[in-house]
């Protein structure tokens, strides 16, 4: 299974129209907040409310199923700056997920914390780490998940 996992787009018009073309043979398109777009502009990505979504209706949150496993995504945002990771750890066992795609902080990163994977794909915007603009694609198959980050020429 691939899945394409974006965020913090922050409305920049084309980069996901050019990423689902890119990825057309994806199973699913996910996208971790600050789309600053209607869902209708964007269909075939499952989106979460980012901060500076408030004027559009996404859910805070979604427990998405993949395979043998389960992803919670959200922003991250509501969550608290102290024990951000403890909560966020809280948050996806609660739902019995095991992999956490989240956006908000423009950083790339593949981790495991307390046996919950943490997938951050960047930001297909600005980037805060010095990479460069970014998303990542992960393939899970069976019991094991590979996430390969893809770096965007800088704009």
């Amino acid at each position: 299974m691939k899945i394409v996992v974006v965020s913090d787009s922050h409305g920049k018009k084309g980069i996901l129209d050019e990423i689902y073309q890119q990825h057309q043979n994806a199973d699913m398109f996910l996208h971790c907040g600050d789309i600053l777009e209607d869902e209708y502009h964007y269909p075939e990505y499952l989106t979460v409310q980012g901060n500076n979504d408030l004027y559009y209706d996404y859910p805070q949150y979604r427990v998405i199923e993949a395979g043998e496993h389960k992803i919670y995504m959200a922003h991250s945002h509501q969550f608290p700056y102290t024990r951000k990771e403890e909560e966020m750890v809280r948050a996806a066992k609660q739902y019995e997920c095991d992999i956490f795609c989240f956006g908000h902080t423009h950083v790339s990163c593949d981790k495991v914390i307390n046996g919950v994977r943490f997938i951050n794909p960047g930001s297909v915007y600005r980037s805060r780490d010095g990479k460069g603009p970014s998303y990542a694609i992960m393939n899970i198959d069976g019991a094991n998940v590979d996430v390969q980050f893809i770096f965007l020429k800088k704009s």
